[in-house]
């Protein structure tokens, strides 16, 4: 569905990405991640057709983006990190407008416009947009990228800002587009929810890839499952030979690096009239991944 290939943009002697190369297939959710300056909202913006690149090559849905910007619109809805809407327009009138934009019918319009509303359990009750909540106004910007019923979403940040219930009910949504079929690409800075939903995910640094992949590939690049033993432990000088320990919760905690370590812990705990309590295993994170990369 989505294939990049050398991907540059410069703005004179600084350059925003440097030759990035990816590909996204039909019904995948790809995210795009990095610290601040990474490069994440220009690569979005050339998927969207907003901006040229310098150099390379983007196809979408068959569609050579450079050279046929026109045909993306078609098949393709953009949601940008702010939710700008026309705030003195009801929900009907700006969805409507959009709708005829895309040059719809206005039977096509009207259902499409339903459809929309309920399956974001939007209720807007004739008023305002200007009046509603950030987490309303977020789901009448996501209902006007969809209007047109595209094939490909660029989301930026789409639940940025929003409050734990509305930024979980997106989330769900973005699921459920999925499994319709479209394909996603977006950025998020909530890193456990690009855990959650990306198929692949691609991390950037000052406009380069770093790390491509999905999560259990990710986490073989930055290192496998760690463990983590909490225990009971009458005298804790035994321990200080096998590793470095806290305290908390009433507990000692020691992290080790594979079983043959986890082992090792556990037998002197044991032995020296400690008790294990717990023993939890742990995979790297996004979190850590983009602590280790650095800015």
């Amino acid at each position: 569905m989505i294939t990049a290939s050398g991907l540059t943009k410069t703005y004179g002697l600084y350059k925003a990405l440097d030759h990035v190369s990816f590909g996204c297939g039909d019904g995948e959710i790809f995210g795009v991640i990095g610290h601040n300056g990474a490069g994440k909202t220009t690569m979005l913006k050339i998927l969207s057709g907003l901006i040229d690149p310098t150099e390379g090559r983007l196809e979408i849905g068959g569609i050579d983006v450079l050279s046929d910007p026109d045909h993306l619109k078609r098949i393709l809805g953009y949601l940008p990190e702010e939710s700008r809407l026309y705030e003195t327009m009801t929900v009907d009138e700006y969805l409507r407008f959009f709708g005829e934009i895309y040059a719809l019918d206005r039977q096509t319009i009207e259902r499409r416009k339903r459809e929309l509303l309920e399956s974001l359990s939007l209720d807007p009750d004739g008023k305002k947009m200007g009046e509603f909540s950030k987490g309303m106004k977020r789901k009448v910007a996501i209902a006007r990228s969809l209007i047109h019923n595209p094939s490909v979403l660029i989301y930026d940040e789409p639940t940025s800002g929003l409050d734990p219930m509305t930024s979980r009910y997106i989330i769900d949504y973005l699921k459920d587009l999925r499994n319709e079929g479209k394909t996603i690409v977006l950025s998020a800075h909530n890193l456990y929810q690009v855990e959650e939903i990306c198929n692949k995910v691609m991390i950037l640094r000052r406009g380069k890839v770093v790390a491509m992949g999905n999560m259990h590939e990710l986490r073989e690049m930055f290192g496998s499952i760690s463990y983590r033993i909490s225990f009971h432990m009458p005298d804790i000088s035994h321990l200080e030979s096998c590793r470095e320990y806290s305290f908390e919760g009433g507990l000692y905690h020691v992290s080790v690096p594979d079983i043959g370590e986890m082992n090792r812990c556990t037998e002197v705990i044991g032995r020296h009239g400690g008790r294990v309590e717990r023993i939890e295993s742990h995979y790297p994170t996004l979190e850590e991944m983009l602590i280790r990369i650095g800015k």
